[in-house]
């Protein structure tokens, strides 16, 4: 059977047009890659064929692409903290070794700042928090008041998985509260009121005014339980700052004592606010770690702008800047405001922090833990 020829144009305006339009198509679809300068790592991800080793798929993260190779830069990002952190550091003759609060506090070649919101606190991830303070891993923790009970509360009566969709109403008839799919029953509140209520009495007692992080450094003393963040960050001295302290369970608390004590405690915020910054001021460098946003996220930077910025961030969460937030702003917007070095390299990872983090910590923290 003989093959049918294709036809050849033979309109010589016709050919000219479609030559034209041909030529601009290949000119726009085809165009020339030029060399500039861009990263020479591979888009490639995990090959299963070599079996299943999870130190190797969290490696190929970095070249996986999208927010895996966020991820991937994260953690060498978080990495380069630690090991700075860990160099040999000699200040300069008359400069003091130590930081001026919390006394005794020694400084470092790198100072470690780590923020999160309450919501991980209510999550597991408390005990990896628990770990990072319980090893010293850290120098600085700055959380809301929820960041701060939730972690005393589960010291005294446990939270349990839930669900998204559980029905308000049922709940609060019930009295249970639901954080996400975590609830908190109600008669933890009421453990925690007859708990704290005696040490308020106790510092009330005593005529002190104390600040918010001195009053969590109390607390972390009288919880006296080991599953602790704040039991670990009083043992080993690392500062915990809390610009909220009234904006949960704890304002509550503090109100119920107030309103039937003939007198109420007295809580200075300024000090905290200097010392905060006088931490980051007096730093060689600085390393921020923020899981979340809000008064956490903008605290934390708040703080490193007084020394024009931080040398390493890593942001984690969901939020987007599209609204003006500070909670969604991207490290770029910081940098604009000095919080964040300009010659730096921040990484933001968009993700919820219960998916990501515990895989930083495995490469980064725990790692080093075993190395040392």
């Amino acid at each position: 059977m003989s093959q049918e020829k294709i036809p050849i144009l033979e309109n010589s305006n016709l050919s000219n047009v479609l030559s034209s339009d041909l030529e601009t198509a290949r000119n726009a679809v085809l165009k020339e890659a030029k060399i500039f300068d861009h990263s020479k790592i591979k888009i490639k991800g995990y090959d299963f064929n070599k079996g299943i080793n999870y130190e190797e798929i969290l490696d190929s993260y970095i070249s996986t692409g999208l927010q895996a190779s966020h991820l991937g830069k994260a953690i060498e990002q978080i990495k380069e903290m630690i090991k700075i952190r860990n160099e040999s550091f000699d200040v300069e003759e008359g400069i003091d070794i130590n930081f001026p609060y919390p006394y005794g506090r020694k400084k470092r070649k790198l100072t470690l700042f780590l923020g999160y919101t309450s919501n991980l606190i209510s999550s597991g991830l408390r005990d990896i928090f628990r770990f990072l303070a319980q090893h010293d891993m850290i120098d600085c923790i700055v959380t809301t008041a929820g960041g701060i009970e939730e972690d005393l509360i589960k010291s005294l009566q446990p939270s349990y998985l839930g669900d998204f969709k559980m029905d308000g109403k049922e709940l609060r008839l019930a009295g249970m509260n639901r954080a996400g799919n975590v609830i908190i029953p109600n008669k933890n509140y009421c453990s925690f009121e007859d708990w704290i209520m005696p040490i308020f009495d106790e510092i009330l007692n005593e005529n002190k005014i104390l600040t918010p992080s001195k009053l969590i450094n109390k607390l972390g003393e009288k919880i006296n339980c080991e599953d602790s963040v704040y039991y670990w960050c009083w043992k080993n001295n690392i500062p915990v700052y809390c610009p909220g302290i009234t904006d949960g369970s704890l304002g509550d608390m503090l109100y119920f004592h107030s309103a039937t004590r003939s007198k109420s405690l007295i809580i200075d915020v300024v000090e905290d606010i200097r010392n905060i910054n006088t931490m980051a001021i007096r730093s060689n460098k600085t390393g921020t770690i923020i899981l979340g946003g809000g008064i956490v996220k903008h605290h934390i930077n708040n703080a490193n702008l007084f020394r024009n910025g931080s040398d390493f961030s890593v942001y984690i969460n969901t939020g987007i800047e599209d609204d003006g937030s500070d909670s969604g702003a991207k490290p770029d917007e910081a940098i604009s405001w000095g919080k964040i070095k300009y010659d730096s390299t921040p990484i933001k990872v968009f993700s919820d922090a219960t998916l990501v983090f515990p895989l930083i910590v495995a490469k980064t923290f725990a790692k080093n833990l075993k190395k040392n």
